[in-house]
């Protein structure tokens, strides 16, 4: 969701190894271009004709030059002189195919471009649908900046690069061939002439290829860090300037930048290499031609107009040679951002466990955690042998130190990670068993961080009942103490928080997600740290409006400040991934353990 103001997720920033460039374009040959077969073959066929009617013009207007050369020594001789009628058909003549040519390339063009476009869009949607099948993990060792120049620049690349690339291969191979021909029709000792500098320039070509291929790739890879350092840096700018981090994080992007402009620089120099060298040995070629040209016109084995199509012809057949290193660099920039086009749509999705079509609809709340191991990575586990059991309709609160495993607990709960082993059921049934979109319509979220989108304030209430009245949405608001405060804005409920957030503090963005959930009205609760941005008077009201709320529903209340917890069910005291203690808050404190210890320290007043 754009303008989402949830802070910056931050990640490895890892630059992949180049892969198999046959194999990227036989997946997107496969995946993505079969199904335009006809399309394809229409780009075919007319980029051929435009190209064929594109060569034969310089033969026809070497027959205008030899019937110019010829009247001229006609009318010397005391002849008729210059057959203007002939030459204004031949002209005439050479208008209509050039005109035909320009049709052609017009229906090829608009043909392309069209694949091109609906190739990106399902490649977009493609993404799109992954991003959403993608588990937690990934995106923990991903930066925004990553996937999203993933999305932006290497979408844009394969679209420019797919359009143009295909059909100047088409017509580069086209060209070659038909000038060849052409040639060959005027003189095959010219054309052998012309031909010497072919191997030249496919060695030159080769080897210039070669050495700038790995940097394109570097290029794509280094801009997505680039990319991935500026998102963090802005989405934490406040944080940068507090900490006076200005200087280290233009030390950071000037790494990176660095990075980028050696890798961009040597791929582009090495590919603007080739234009020039390919310059001076056409113009190699083209002296060779014109002596031999004259020679063989001397001995009256070619006409005037021929040398001239054919020196026509010689400098077109460099121009080709030239578009195919072109060709090749446009290629290399497509195969590197397609390659991480594919290592996205191929990463590892979530495993689907679901066992038929389970209702969470019918299911009361009751929640037990059997044996639960958990770990981030699988060498290190935070999570050892959790046991609970939460009978529904109880306010349980899970309290402990920084880094015991409090929001992982719940994390697991949701699903957005697996255990290692053990279970959670819910009502008897594995978790595992829901589809992860149902299993989520049971629970309703507060989180210590807030998370609102740019759009309206009613909207972002909404986000979580769609098809709520607005009636509700001011009941929502009402028992979330937050009613007044939208009335006071320039546009009620229709202000839009993007334009207008400046206005919201952290507290009141906490009240409106709060909203949110009071709005969905969900089987199971999970608060974490949900008032921590709220005033002590604020947080009175809103813990009364909870407390309504958490009645008859399962509850789990993530806190550090343990007096908000005093009324809990049940107060599960975590510590090094396990349970240590679990009872009442008095319970807890008559037992003087490790839960008195932590209530204790945040009460004690200095002498």
């Amino acid at each position: 969701m754009p303008g989402a103001m949830g802070g910056p997720r931050r990640g490895s920033q890892k630059i992949e190894k180049a892969k198999d460039v046959k194999g990227t374009l036989k997946k997107l040959i496969k995946n993505y271009m079969t199904q335009y077969k006809i399309a394809l073959i229409v780009v075919f066929i007319f980029a051929i004709g435009s190209t064929i009617f594109t060569i034969v013009g310089p033969k026809i207007l070497g027959n205008a030059t030899t019937e110019v050369y010829n009247g001229l020594v006609s009318k010397v001789s005391g002849g008729n002189g210059i057959d203007f009628g002939k030459i204004g058909k031949i002209l005439l003549t050479l208008f209509g195919l050039y005109i035909i040519s320009a049709i052609f390339s017009f229906v090829q063009g608009f043909t392309m471009t069209n694949i091109a476009q609906k190739i990106t869009y399902k490649i977009r949607n493609d993404l799109s649908l992954k991003i959403n099948k993608l588990p937690m993990k990934f995106f923990d060792k991903k930066t925004h900046g990553e996937v999203l120049s993933i999305i932006t620049n290497d979408i844009d690349t394969l679209s420019m690069n797919l359009n143009q690339s295909i059909t100047q291969i088409i017509t580069t191979i086209c060209t070659i061939i038909g000038i060849l021909i052409m040639m060959l029709s005027i003189s095959w000792q010219m054309t052998i002439i012309s031909l010497v500098i072919l191997p030249i320039t496919i060695f030159v070509v080769k080897i210039i290829v070669g050495k700038s291929q790995k940097y394109f790739r570097n290029q794509q890879d280094y801009l997505a860090e680039a990319n991935g350092q500026v998102e963090e840096i802005y989405s934490g700018l406040d944080i940068v300037k507090v900490f006076n981090g200005e200087k280290k994080a233009e030390e950071e992007f000037k790494k990176a930048n660095d990075k980028l402009y050696l890798s961009g620089w040597k791929s582009q120099f090495l590919s603007g290499l080739i234009h020039p060298l390919m310059r001076f040995i056409g113009n190699i070629a083209y002296v060779a031609v014109a002596v031999a040209g004259g020679y063989f016109a001397i001995q009256g084995t070619i006409t005037v107009g021929n040398i001239q199509s054919f020196i026509q012809y010689n400098r077109q057949f460099v121009q080709p040679i030239e578009q195919v290193a072109q060709i090749s660099a446009m290629l290399q920039s497509m195969i590197a951002a397609t390659e991480r086009i594919f290592d996205f749509l191929e990463e590892k999705e979530e495993e689907v466990t679901a066992k038929g079509k389970l209702d969470t609809a019918k299911l009361n709340g009751n929640i037990e955690f059997k044996n639960v191991q958990f770990g981030y990575d699988d060498d290190k586990v935070i999570i050892n042998d959790f046991n609970a059991k939460i009978k529904e309709g109880q306010k349980i609160a899970i309290v402990g130190p920084t880094g015991a495993g409090k929001t992982t607990i719940v994390k697991l709960l949701m699903r957005f990670y697996d255990v290692n082993s053990g279970e959670i059921l819910v009502d008897g049934y594995n978790i595992k068993d829901f589809k992860r979109g149902n299993l989520r319509k049971m629970f309703g979220m507060v989180l210590q961080d807030t998370w609102l989108f740019g759009g309206t304030v009613k909207e972002n209430i909404k986000y979580s009942k769609q098809d709520a009245t607005e009636n509700e949405v001011i009941k929502a608001a009402k028992a979330a103490h937050v009613h007044h405060f939208i009335k006071t804005l320039p546009h009620g409920y229709d202000s839009l928080i993007n334009e207008e957030s400046s206005n919201i503090s952290a507290g009141q963005k906490q009240l409106l997600t709060i909203a949110r959930v009071i709005l969905a009205n969900p089987k199971v609760l999970i608060l974490d740290e949900a008032t921590s941005s709220i005033d002590t008077k604020t947080e009175i009201q809103i813990q009364s409006a909870m407390d309504n709320l958490m009645k008859g529903r399962t509850s789990f209340i993530i806190a550090h400040r343990l007096s908000t917890v005093k009324n809990a069910d049940l107060i599960l005291v975590i510590n090094h991934g396990d349970i240590v203690e679990q009872g009442t808050h008095d319970e807890l404190l008559e037992k003087k353990g490790f839960y008195a210890e932590l209530y204790n320290s945040q009460f004690e007043i200095e002498d």
